[in-house]
């Protein structure tokens, strides 16, 4: 069996990342982050037309047809870039929410007791239960088409709360948000979800790779670049083999969709995304804790990521219960 990647499915990677690259490089991204700006909507509909959020739609209904595989390869390469916004929710949502495929609406998740990313931006929620999956909010714009609007009630009683990503804003619901009707797969998307934020955490990881190895070998300290040096030889190859190590298991779990090989992804990215960044910041040395340098912004996002949809905890007992 062949593991390595297709020729269309390299072909979608670069294609998504030049995207990226074109529409949210570093300069817009540090604009965007000078500016408070949230959710960009022109961004977000041009990612609808690229099929972004639509791309495991069947054909029939106006999606790609593509599976979780070539889903992870994009949410990898927006970890990558620290595209902001609730990327996942939207793209789980395409279909049953209306407006969510074409980028015309923003889906926000919400996962009770757990702060609401995005909430003052969303145009409809997706609610968590404990074990059922997501269910769309009665709050939010169900599959009947109401106005999107309708999430006003459910954000008018939450409360902003500090957020470490200034990327990433949060609200905090007090009060129970009553599930409205089911989605289809209701009970997979904790876990899909789980596994389009460890794709995210390993585009991070990678990223956060390169720009160490980038920077070690043009910096340099009493002649020769600091790459040179075995201490900091031995931090990049501790950050090349957990990136590795967390992409084998990302795309095994992409190919098999099993729930516990997904929790051992969530785990080994969110390690992989967390240590990357903080050994990065490492290797960069004082710049590395300015806030011009952009390490900082992919440890807080992979810092809050890791509590999102499935945490290292809930991952933990899910892979003790199939030892049991």
């Amino acid at each position: 069996m062949d593991f390595q990647l297709s020729d269309d499915q390299r072909a979608l990677r670069a294609g998504v990342r030049e995207l990226l690259a074109g529409r949210f490089g570093r300069d817009r991204m540090r604009a965007a982050l000078d500016g408070g700006t949230g959710v960009d909507r022109a961004l977000w509909r041009e990612l609808g037309e690229a099929g972004f959020f639509a791309l495991r739609l069947p054909e029939a209904e106006g999606g790609v047809g593509l599976g979780l595989p070539e889903a992870v390869l994009l949410f990898e390469e927006a970890g990558r870039s620290l595209l902001p916004g609730p990327l996942i929710a939207t793209h789980l949502a395409a279909g049953p929410v209306k407006g969510a495929a074409q980028g015309e609406t923003v889906v926000a998740v919400l996962d009770q007791g757990q702060p609401v990313a995005h909430l003052g931006e969303a145009d409809a929620l997706l609610v968590l239960g404990p074990g059922d999956g997501p269910r769309e909010s009665a709050g939010a714009a169900p599959v009947s088409g109401a106005a999107p609007a309708d999430v006003a009630p459910v954000r008018d009683a939450a409360t902003p709360v500090r957020s470490m990503d200034p990327f990433t804003p949060l609200w905090r619901v007090a009060d129970p948000v009553e599930a409205g009707e089911p989605l289809p797969r209701g009970g997979r998307l904790r876990d899909e979800g789980a596994l389009l934020a460890a794709a995210e955490q390993l585009g991070s990881a990678a990223r956060t790779t390169e720009m160490a190895v980038q920077h070690a070998g043009g910096r340099e300290q009493f002649g020769s670049p600091i790459g040179s040096f075995q201490a900091v030889k031995h931090l990049c190859a501790g950050m090349l083999v957990r990136a590795e190590l967390a992409r084998c298991a990302v795309y095994a779990a992409a190919v098999t969709a099993d729930p516990v090989e997904i929790a051992g992804a969530k785990l080994l990215a969110d390690d992989a995304a967390v240590r990357n960044a903080r050994d990065c910041l490492q290797v960069h040395g004082g710049m590395g804790f300015t806030w011009e340098a952009d390490v900082h912004l992919h440890l807080k996002r992979a810092w809050l990521r890791s509590g999102q949809w499935l945490t290292a905890a809930a991952a933990e007992e899910v892979l003790a219960e199939d030892l049991c």
